[in-house]
């Protein structure tokens, strides 16, 4: 069940579906684009050739959950080590952003 303006703009969609999007039987697909599933590469290639960037959002949403949750829930919920989870949090509480150097030391 998706909220409205979400819910019109998805039957909008399934409406007018055409091209690629109407590969197969889509009457029985359970995928709003009836192609089926992409990789998360191809997803990400997507993105990049419309200006979003999802490496960089990664970051920037790995870092504000380092600064709002206790290092032991970060980890566990990310399936990270304490001692990651514990850097990432001081990183984030120094509020600088982080550079590729800091990221190649396990920062965001």
């Amino acid at each position: 069940m998706l909220p409205e303006p979400l819910a019109a703009l998805a039957r909008h969609v399934v409406a007018r579906r055409h091209g690629k999007a109407v590969i197969g039987d889509d009457s029985a697909s359970p995928w709003l684009l009836s192609g089926g599933c992409i990789s998360a590469y191809q997803l990400a290639e997507r993105l990049c050739r419309l200006g979003l960037h999802s490496g960089q959002v990664r970051s920037i949403s790995l870092f504000q959950l380092a600064a709002e949750l206790p290092a032991a829930v970060l980890a566990r919920m990310l399936g990270i080590h304490i001692s990651v989870a514990v850097a990432w949090q001081r990183a984030s509480s120094d509020g600088s952003p982080r550079t590729g150097t800091d990221r190649k030391k396990g920062f965001p």
